[in-house]
């Protein structure tokens, strides 16, 4: 039986504190430690986005971060991109442009989308493609998905 390690760490504006295994990975602790499931596990290895998360401000995939490493982090899950009331517009811009499918993609491609434009607000058709490589999707293909971002950003595809 080994030794469970506590962690506080802050997730979508609430301090949360847990306790995690060493090598549980912070997917394993959002969806069965804490019950928020809307970070999927795709591939748990890092190569398909599903389970995107912001950590401190930075794109991650939570797959591959252990729970023990989110000590005095701030964290940012699907569940914490929209507002009390209503959807975060580029969850509206997903439904408009119907850029989505099974669902198993779409919260680790809205997070990702979200932290290009906290840093880039107006990118080009080159840069949403480029940075949204990470993430993948099996059903609806790429470009409604691209097209919802750029509309997000108010930049015309």
């Amino acid at each position: 039986m080994s030794k469970k390690i506590q962690v506080s760490t802050t997730i979508n504006g609430e301090p949360v504190e847990f306790l995690c295994e060493s090598n549980q990975s912070l997917l394993e602790v959002l969806r069965d430690g804490l019950n928020m499931t809307g970070s999927k596990e795709g591939c748990n290895n890092g190569n398909c986005g599903a389970c995107s998360v912001l950590m401190d401000g930075r794109l991650v995939n939570s797959c591959l971060v252990l729970g023990a490493e989110c000590e005095d982090t701030k964290i940012t899950t699907i569940e914490g991109i929209a507002p009390k009331e209503g959807l975060h517009p580029l969850q509206q811009k997903f439904l408009e442009h119907a850029a989505l499918q099974c669902g198993i993609c779409t919260p680790g491609f809205i997070v990702a989308a979200k932290a290009l434009l906290d840093t880039n607000p107006h990118p080009t058709e080159h840069e949403v493609r480029y940075w949204l490589a990470g993430n993948l999707c099996r059903c609806t293909g790429y470009d409604k998905i691209i097209r919802a971002v750029l509309d997000t950003a108010g930049v015309s595809s």
